[in-house]
């Protein structure tokens, strides 16, 4: 996994210029859950808030109980849960979190910085748009089926 410096989430040129998966993957992950919902991909997924007792380690992702979409694309709920645990104990290694489902608006400003999110707004440029691309670029019918053939394994 890639290890962001600080830095580079303060800056928004920096963080503008990153590439989409780590833009995606640190500090925007919950606009790109908010668009993927608003564009009504699947309606049966759902959002989700992995949210850490202390530490950083907070990420936003969509699932439908069964498989889960974010900036790595398509995969099993508990892989992607297994993951994120393994980094975050990597670096910290105290680090736990809830898994909360969101009940609020991953796109409207006020809400999301209520939790301590930046909202669309409050990016270099347009995130919305962004998000918007990177899901475009995905055959999502496939790259579901991917994930849920991995269940049978």
């Amino acid at each position: 996994m890639y290890i962001l410096d600080s830095w580079k989430k303060e800056d928004p040129v920096v963080r503008w210029s990153l590439p989409d998966r780590i833009f995606f993957g640190h500090g925007a992950c919950h606009i790109l859950a908010g668009v993927f919902l608003r564009e009504e991909v699947d309606s049966s997924f759902k959002p989700f808030w992995i949210k850490p007792v202390k530490h950083p380690g907070m990420h936003v992702f969509v699932s439908d109980g069964e498989i889960a979409f974010d900036y790595h694309g398509y995969s099993v709920v508990d892989h992607l849960e297994k993951h994120h645990w393994k980094v975050w104990k990597h670096q910290y290694s105290d680090w736990s979190a809830e898994i909360e489902p969101v009940d609020f608006n991953l796109l409207v400003t006020a809400e999301l910085n209520l939790r301590n999110m930046r909202g669309p707004d409050q990016y270099l440029g347009d995130p919305v748009s962004r998000a918007m691309a990177f899901l475009a670029r995905i055959n999502h019918k496939d790259a579901a089926s991917r994930a849920r053939n991995l269940l049978a394994s």
